[in-house]
């Protein structure tokens, strides 16, 4: 069965057309606000950036001395964390402990070649 639905009736006043406006204009704003955010600004995207920053003076051989030691503390992290956790979990966790001694091997290698590449 087909049944017709009636347009909306039309506004009686100017008062309302006027309300009517102000208040589909609030609402595409407020959709604006939410589902198409206008770029930061240069200003605040360059704090958020300096958020966490790496001192650019710092030399290659104290940048892969820090690293070696957060890899170290990741793993010894990890394999303390396996010794709470059983069947799959202890697996992962392992695997993360493993990978983190990998990239320590990397990085110790690294700085064993920046060591024999200085003069002196």
């Amino acid at each position: 069965m087909f049944k017709p639905t009636p347009n909306p009736p039309e506004p009686s006043s100017r008062v309302e057309t006027e309300q009517t406006k102000k208040l589909d204009e609030a609402a595409e704003r407020a959709l604006d606000y939410y589902l198409n955010p206008k770029p930061a600004e240069a200003s605040d995207k360059s704090q958020a950036a300096h958020l966490f920053m790496v001192a650019p003076d710092i030399d290659t051989e104290t940048l892969l001395a820090n690293a070696s030691e957060d890899l170290l503390s990741i793993s010894a992290i990890a394999a303390d964390l396996a010794d709470d956790v059983d069947g799959t979990r202890r697996s992962v966790i392992l695997a993360i402990s493993r990978m983190a001694d990998g990239v320590h091997l990397l990085v110790e290698r690294a700085m064993d070649r920046l060591e024999a590449q200085a003069p002196g």
